[in-house]
Parts: C-alpha cells; structure tokens; sequence
C-alpha cells in the first residue's frame, strides 16, 4: 500500500461503526456498493471495508433523506450539494415515527413547552433536559406526557435532524436523556397489571434501531393494566418467537419506523406470524406506511397511539 492509502485508511472507519453513525445497516451497505456503486469503501490489509469521513458525512445526509420517507433510488446516487439541497426543501411537517400518522399539531398550551424542550437539546443541556421532561410528566400524567408531548416532540426531533438543524450527537442526547425519563416513569407506576390483563411482548426486528416507539407503547399498555416484557431493539425472529414461549405472552408488538421498507417488513411479520401460536396476538405499528397499506391475514396494525387502549379492552372481551 502507497503512504496515501495508508494515510486514508488510519481515518477510515469500519462496516461496525459505519452503521452506527449513519443508522444504515451494514447489509443495506453493501447492496448499496454493488447496486449504486456508493459507498466505495477502501480495503485493509484483511481485506476488510474502511468508509472514509467524507463517505461517512455523506451516507448520514442519505439517512436524513431516507428517514424523511425519500426511497434510496432517488438518493444514493447524488452527491453532498444536491442532498443538501433537497434536505433544504423538505416539507415542514413529516410522518409522526411514534403511530405512523401525520402529526396532529400539538395542543396550543404545550407549543411554549415543545419550543422550550427543542431549545434545551441545541444547547446540549441533559440536566436540563431532563428536568423539564420528568416536570412535564408530573404536571401532565403519563398518558398526556406520552401522546400530546412526547409524540410531537419526537417527530420535531427527528425533522430537525432529517434537516441538518440537529447533529446526530444531539438527537442522541435527546433519544438517551428522554428514555431514561420514561423508564422511570413507567417503572413508578403503582398499580399492578390488571385482572384479565394481556402479557405484551415487545420489541423491534433486526435491523429497526430505534425505540423510542415501543416505549411510549409500553407506557400506554402499562396504563391499561397489561404486563408489559420488552426485549429492547433488533430482536431476531427465532428469539421472538422462543420469548414469547418463554413468557407466555398473549400478545406480541413490533414498532417500525419509516426507514423500513414494506418488502422486507412484510416478509418478516408473515413468517413471524406462522411460527408463532394462532393465540398469540401480533400487533404492529409506527410510521411503516405498508404496515397499512392493506390488511395483514393475524396481524393487527394499530393506528395511531390511542387506538391501544381499544385493542386492550376487545382483548379482554375476548380472552
């Protein structure tokens, strides 16, 4: 190897953290390199992929897009101006990541409070943060907190991002700081799972990263008296399908966020649905648009947040 290819590999990152810092997985990629011909990584001396800075810098301006609800066809191929540029004209307003929805505007008395909240992330602020956050919670009820505030806030966040107005380190911050927040919460709930109550499996499938969405479902559910197991994200079919054995689910829940596509979803929620007991309910949502596109044959999609509350009592009548 020249001294100039040394030079740019000692900077290089590898497949790993690629897919940490831009949120694409490392399966999506490589299809990218042989389909696109982007990214175009450079080899070690293992033969292993090295992304440079500016790939990387490139590849989290595509996951902004991407997240946006553009398809990669329309943006791998571009370079950093004109992924600039159509970063600029993205529509104020997106897909809500929590139920799938557009965003309803958030009710008149908390606008100061979700400008307040957005301020308190650009200036780097966790303590802060996090005390306007458990205040809000207090005053508001979990329930409040999680459908008038945390949904919009969530969806402004990731607009901000999605725009270039937010670092990835700041829309991390918020992610960590707002889940601490919410662990605490519903672990403070005092009243017990319910007489009747389903036990509600949840979790994402390999490759969703995000779970911001399955906490708000978990604060919900947990309200509603249902027992709530979360494995976290990515979690592989087999071992779904072996926990909710393993825990006698009722009832298993998948959050998916827009950056899945609907031909490896679908797939993946069909054979999920086959290898798992008919008593085993399997409810699904978040910003995924094919998850509502049609109705799935066992699978419930649920649309938007407070339709859980309905789900859970036809549960109870049923059960």
């Amino acid at each position: 190897m020249t001294k100039d290819t040394l030079d740019e590999l000692s900077s290089a990152l590898p497949i790993a953290a690629v897919e940490k810092e831009t949120g694409l997985a490392k399966d999506t990629l490589r299809a990218w390199e042989k389909r696109y011909g982007f990214p175009q990584p450079l080899r070690d001396a293992a033969g292993d992929r090295r992304y440079p800075p500016e790939q990387v810098q490139r590849l989290q301006l595509i996951g902004r897009l991407l997240d946006a609800g553009l398809r990669p066809g329309k943006v791998v191929g571009l370079d950093n101006e004109a992924l600039q540029e159509q970063l600029a004209n993205l529509p104020p307003r997106g897909v809500n990541t929590a139920s799938g929805t557009e965003p309803r505007e958030p009710a008149r008395e908390h606008d100061a409070l979700l400008q307040e909240l957005l301020d308190t992330i650009s200036a780097s602020d966790p303590v802060a943060l996090r005390h306007a956050l458990v205040r809000a919670q207090l005053g508001m009820g979990l329930a409040a907190f999680v459908t008038e505030l945390v949904a919009p806030l969530t969806t402004a966040v990731g607009q901000a991002w999605a725009q270039g107005r937010f670092e990835v380190f700041e829309e991390h911050l918020f992610t960590e700081v707002l889940t601490g927040v919410m662990r605490n919460a519903i672990a403070s709930l005092t009243t017990p799972p319910g007489p009747g109550g389903p036990r509600v499996l949840l979790t994402t499938l390999p490759q969703e990263q995000h779970g911001l969405g399955l906490l708000m479902v978990e604060a919900l559910l947990a309200l509603e008296g249902c027992a709530c197991i979360s494995l976290g994200t990515q979690t592989p079919l087999g071992d779904v399908v072996q926990a909710a054995q393993a825990h006698r689910a009722d009832v298993v829940a998948l959050s998916f966020t827009n950056v899945q596509n609907g031909s490896n979803v679908l797939p993946s929620l069909r054979s999920l649905r086959a290898q798992l007991p008919g008593s085993v309910a399997l409810w699904v949502g978040g910003a995924c648009s094919a998850l509502y596109q049609k109705p799935l044959d066992g699978i419930t999609a649920v649309q938007p947040l407070s339709e859980l509350r309905r789900l859970v009592a036809q549960w109870r009548e049923t059960a």
